[in-house]
């Protein structure tokens, strides 16, 4: 290694210290507002995970417990998520609130950087990388659906990354399927990874996500038998418990649907069965597409948009997506047509469109406010839609044409 070599290397250390310190004072004034929220405002997923740990220890059953008024909400992940969550419960509220606030912004920083992998390492930018670095980070961060995993202290950006790191990561250290298993054992939905890998047929990382999947969810069987049946058999089968289905930050289709009160429920069923038919062969054969044609991270972005559309509930912030949507359009960053587009898409998920629907109904305009406010309240989950066409049909003939 020749001497400019070592100083260019000690001018990155001191650079990518300085991006942490950075990213630490954009950050701040959204942490410092959740985290001195009322107690019982604040973090309340985070309260979920770690009261579900407290259970196990405990010795109580793990499904019957609802954290207390006003929230009231139960545990709903699976068993091996309340076992995990042991850790969590070993802490005070105060050091939990803190080091899990501070491990999502270490998965957004996972996620950005794999995420924007392309444009981060493209020869003439790699000097000013982490300045780009820091960047993307704050821009990503006050995405809403990234703030709101602030917010409530939710999990979906660890989910991101993991799922993300197993699918484009060069050389992992771990084996590739593992962390897909993990995620989706934790919280099911990522388990449309599963669907990906099938139809990508990369047969080696499915049978290890398949495994890892079947045993983080048999082992709580033999650790704690009564808490997994009441999962399996009970609380996974009341989607009730997931909060009401039909508010506004349920941005799936089934939630559109649910909030246009057709007065059947069968009705609603039928058409939400096939829309999702639709939606998930086009987004999946997309994924196929995109990963043939040597473009993981679309690929990739095109699963997570699935996870979100086709659960039958999909909160604003699982939408944690949209890093990875934003990262596939903008590419290596030299298409400014793609650029452009990409700042669209931040901004509109930037600003709170749905709670603007929510406010144009109240307001009652006769002949405008009904309409327009549902379109514009299902604005977040529309939206979702629109990227789906976007990565499917747009981004592959804009790279031809660039």
């Amino acid at each position: 290694m020749t001497s400019g070599e070592v100083r260019v290397i000690r001018r990155q250390w001191w650079a990518w210290a300085i991006v942490v310190l950075v990213v630490a004072a954009a950050v701040a004034p959204l942490v410092h507002t959740w985290l001195t929220n009322p107690d019982d405002q604040r973090l309340v997923d985070l309260d979920v995970y770690r009261t579900g740990g407290q259970m196990l220890l405990e010795g109580r059953p793990v499904y019957d417990y609802v954290t207390p008024a006003p929230q009231l909400l139960p545990f709903t992940y699976p068993p091996i998520a309340a076992m995990l969550a042991v850790l969590l419960a070993g802490m005070s509220w105060e050091t939990a609130q803190w080091v899990w606030t501070a491990g999502i912004f270490v998965a957004l920083a996972v996620t950005v950087g794999f995420s924007f992998r392309r444009l981060l390492e493209r020869q003439d930018l790699r000097k000013y990388a982490p300045w780009l670095f820091a960047l993307l980070m704050v821009v990503c961060t006050y995405l809403m659906p990234i703030r709101d995993q602030v917010r409530f202290g939710q999990v979906d950006i660890l989910l991101v990354a993991l799922c993300l790191a197993d699918c484009v990561a060069k050389r992992p250290w771990w084996p590739r399927g593992f962390l897909i298993g993990l995620a989706t054992a934790v919280k099911l939905t990522p388990g449309v990874f599963l669907i990906y890998l099938l139809v990508t047929r990369q047969w080696r990382t499915f049978f290890m996500a398949s495994f890892a999947a079947a045993v983080l969810t048999l082992l709580p069987f033999a650790v704690i038998p009564q808490d997994a049946v009441d999962f399996w058999f009970s609380a996974l089968l009341d989607p009730e418990r997931l909060g009401a289905n039909a508010a506004t930050t349920n941005q799936s289709i089934r939630g559109m649907l649910i909030r246009l009160y057709l007065p059947q429920e069968w009705l609603t069923s039928l058409i939400w069965l096939v829309i999702v038919a639709v939606v998930g062969w086009h987004g999946f054969r997309g994924a196929r597409d995109a990963y043939q044609a040597g473009d993981s991270l679309n690929a990739v972005a095109l699963v997570g948009l699935m996870a979100v559309l086709l659960s039958p509930v999909a909160w604003i912030h699982h939408l944690a997506w949209v890093v990875v949507v934003i990262a596939a359009i903008v590419g290596d960053g030299r298409d400014p047509v793609r650029l452009r587009v990409a700042a669209g898409v931040w901004l509109y998920y930037v600003v709170p469109v749905p709670w603007w629907g929510v406010s144009l109904i109240a307001a009652q305009i006769p002949g405008v406010s009904l309409v327009l406010g549902k379109i514009v309240q299902n604005g977040f989950g529309l939206g979702a839609v629109a990227l789906v066409w976007l990565l499917v049909s747009w981004l592959p003939k804009r790279r031809q044409i660039a």
